[in-house]
């Protein structure tokens, strides 16, 4: 018979979540985890196979927490808005599992349609927001939702590595004027029209 397990799945995984937010994805070893439960290595694999289905489930767990922080959006007006101002938010209070989840290096480059997949519950949710809330197209969602989210992550990521330091009034005012730029562009039909112009050398810009 097997021994009985002296941790939950639950609570193994809460203590490792704790410890990769206090400390990064680094610090989650087998050593280190079985010290915050106060115990051995043995109980963490009498429910984990190895450490990686340990980490798999830590990001799981991170996610979920992402998912409820960003979602206390919903009650807010505009709701759109809102999200990407929780998910900065998100970055500043949970730097660790923000680089976890949003900055963690792909083996290969993806598209975005690859990342969007898997951003989990909220893109989706904030895809409906958006079409319900302004009257979009699903596509003109969509290209809203790309736009705003790279912005948004950009601003993420300097606050997750401490690289500036901006105050929430200042997040605010960054993405109202982008999400009113980007808005203004969908209501008057431009919003999927290509407006790239060539680079041209300084030469080419004077010459009569």
């Amino acid at each position: 018979m097997p021994p009985k397990p002296k941790f939950t799945r639950e609570e193994i995984v809460a203590a490792a979540l704790e410890l990769v937010s206090e400390r990064g994805m680094d610090a989650l070893t087998s050593r280190d985890l079985g010290g915050r439960l106060g115990s051995s290595t043995r109980p963490i694999f009498t429910v984990f196979r190895n450490m990686e289905e340990v980490q798999q489930a830590v990001r799981c767990a991170a996610m979920d927490r992402f998912d409820a922080f960003a979602g206390k959006a919903v009650h807010y007006t505009p709701a759109f808005k809102q999200f990407g101002m929780q998910m900065i938010l998100f970055a500043k209070e949970e730097p660790k599992l923000f680089q976890l989840l949003f900055m963690t290096e792909s083996k290969e480059a993806r598209s975005f349609e690859d990342v969007f997949a898997g951003l989990g519950e909220m893109a989706q949710i904030c895809m409906e927001v958006i079409e319900a809330d302004y009257g979009l197209t699903q596509q003109d969602a969509k290209i809203l939702f790309q736009h705003a989210w790279i912005h948004t992550f950009g601003i993420g990521v300097l606050c997750a590595n401490r690289i500036c330091c901006l105050s929430e009034e200042e997040i605010n005012e960054m993405l109202g004027q982008d999400f009113t730029a980007m808005i203004m562009l969908a209501k008057s039909g431009t919003l999927n029209q290509p407006t790239v112009r060539p680079i041209l050398k300084r030469e080419e810009v004077e010459s009569p």
